[in-house]
């Protein structure tokens, strides 16, 4: 029963093994996996949806890595889309076989003329042939569904929360798992995902996400076609800052898998920060499940909102998402970063005071504390608050200069053209991302070079920047109002954000409060 023969291949399921006149073909892994899920159904047609459930659950997965995987096996058998012998597709429907398998004991039997004696042989053997497809089916079921580690989930569990203590939750039991499994893809992309989250989201140092780029190219190495491997790469190399290679991940994991949408998210996430926010918000407002479940999405879009200038709509989510999400360290930032571009500083002092009390620590929140600060003239205060960020994430760019320029005693020409030359991009480096350009022109300033820090400022916009009402309300660039190339950078910004605008005011998907 283990042992069938469809048209002239033969496939030994207890093996994994198929051959064509003695000679065995490539079909291991997850093609084999599909292969025994078609010859476990004879020739009935199976679904996309009935493909992923037996195949690939409890992952998730789309028609077109389906899609993929039927074209990798009917390579491995020989096997042409164009004049099938083996698998058909059935257009809007899925797949089947061109012929039901048959025991192979019976494949080897010259047929004979249909008298009573073989009619009753006939009929014996299509008994068999049902036995064989219900014992095809428990043996894929027994091999190849076995249910979800309780460990496993209990990971997913935790990190689904999110948060910092949750977050080492589930680290240890995914490391549980690895100690039992070591070659578990589940908990290896688990794995990686979190550590690079260390970075991202709580602090850790550069080494955590380092740690979740070498988890996604073994993962990677073992299985080039899954797209969860490349997202969680473009998340490492998101959390180590560059850009490129993470929108490179990301776009290739969407590309092997279009509906997943907390990948969508992320990319939508770096488009953003590339200036292309009209493509972020048309991702985060195409996403193909339920946005609700896309942690971070509805802060994203109040930020698209608010760059674009849709500055009611954005106000209303940002207020709402501080008041749902307390847990939430992007919305915690977010709200009282727009009061803060409003020029609203009373509201914002107060929102980012509420927002320090909720136990989502990050260095946004008090770098935006020194700022304050300083719009009140407590220079005092706003070199306690720099050093504050520069101690909650000591390896953070932003932390160091700002800290250093506000440090007491002031620091010397030397340390503000060493740390210029630390920052200024090199030809061989990939891009980087716009906000060290604002360094760049805050050290400028330190060393009172208005005209190069301008300069550095058009660098910023031409990588991406386009928060022209922070570079207004900041204190930081107070020195640079005035000045007519700063006036041309806000017109270019202004530009090109219009011409944004415009796009997202006439499209179909925009939401549905804007004008």
């Amino acid at each position: 029963m283990s042992r069938l023969q469809l048209l002239d291949l033969s496939i030994d399921l207890q093996r994994q093994r198929v051959e064509r006149e003695g000679v065995a073909l490539d079909v291991s892994g997850l093609s084999f996996r599909l292969f025994a899920c078609l010859l476990s159904h004879g020739d009935r047609v199976l679904g996309f949806d009935q493909l992923a459930s037996e195949v690939w659950a409890p992952a998730v997965v789309s028609e077109e890595t389906i899609t993929q995987r039927i074209k990798l096996l009917r390579q491995a058998l020989g096997d042409d889309s164009r004049a099938p012998r083996y698998i058909r597709s059935v257009r809007g429907q899925g797949y089947q076989l061109c012929a039901p398998p048959r025991p192979l004991a019976e494949a080897e039997t010259a047929p004979q003329a249909p008298t009573r004696r073989t009619r009753c042989w006939l009929w014996a053997g299509l008994a068999a042939l049902a036995l064989i497809g219900v014992g095809a089916a428990l043996w894929w079921r027994a091999n190849h569904e076995r249910p979800r580690s309780p460990l496993l989930a209990r990971a997913a569990y935790y990190a689904g929360i999110g948060q910092a203590d949750n977050n080492e939750r589930a680290i240890a039991l995914y490391q549980q798992a690895l100690a039992a499994d070591p070659d578990d893809a589940t908990a290896l992309l688990g794995l990686s995902r979190l550590s690079s989250a260390r970075t991202c989201l709580y602090n850790g140092s550069r080494d955590d996400a380092e740690r979740g780029l070498r988890l996604a190219r073994q993962l990677l190495r073992r299985d080039a076609g899954s797209a969860a491997a490349w997202s969680a790469l473009g998340y490492a190399h998101d959390c180590l800052g560059d850009i490129g290679q993470a929108v490179a991940g990301y776009e290739r994991a969407l590309r092997l898998d279009p509906d997943d949408d907390h990948t969508r998210a992320s990319l939508a996430y770096l488009y953003q920060e590339q200036g292309k926010i009209a493509d972020a918000l048309r991702g985060n407002m195409q996403l193909r499940g339920d946005p609700a479940r896309v942690r971070f999405r509805d802060v994203q879009v109040a930020r698209e909102l608010e760059l674009l200038g849709f500055a009611e709509a954005a106000r209303r989510r940002h207020q709402a998402n501080f008041r749902l999400f307390p847990d939430n360290v992007f919305s915690n930032i977010a709200w009282p970063r727009s009061l803060f571009g409003a020029g609203r500083y009373d509201e914002a002092t107060s929102a980012l005071n509420e927002a320090l009390t909720r136990g989502t620590p990050h260095p946004e929140l008090y770098l935006l504390q020194g700022e304050l600060a300083l719009q009140r003239g407590d220079r005092a205060a706003a070199r306690l608050a720099f050093a504050q960020a520069r101690r909650l994430r000591p390896q953070g760019s932003l932390g160091i200069t700002v800290d250093g320029l506000y440090a007491e005693p002031a620091p010397s020409p030397q340390w503000i053209a060493q740390r210029i030359a630390e920052l200024r991009p090199k030809s061989a480096q990939p891009a980087p991302w716009p906000s060290l350009y604002l360094e760049l022109a805050l050290l400028e300033l330190g060393r009172r070079q208005p005209a190069a820090a301008v300069a550095a400022l058009d660098e910023a916009v031409g990588a991406g920047y386009r928060d022209r009402a922070y570079l207004q309300a900041s204190p930081l660039f107070r020195a640079l109002h005035g000045d007519p190339g700063y006036a041309r950078v806000l017109a270019r910004i202004d530009a090109d954000l219009a011409a944004q605008r415009a796009r997202v005011a006439s499209a179909d998907w925009k939401p549905a409060d804007l004008p």
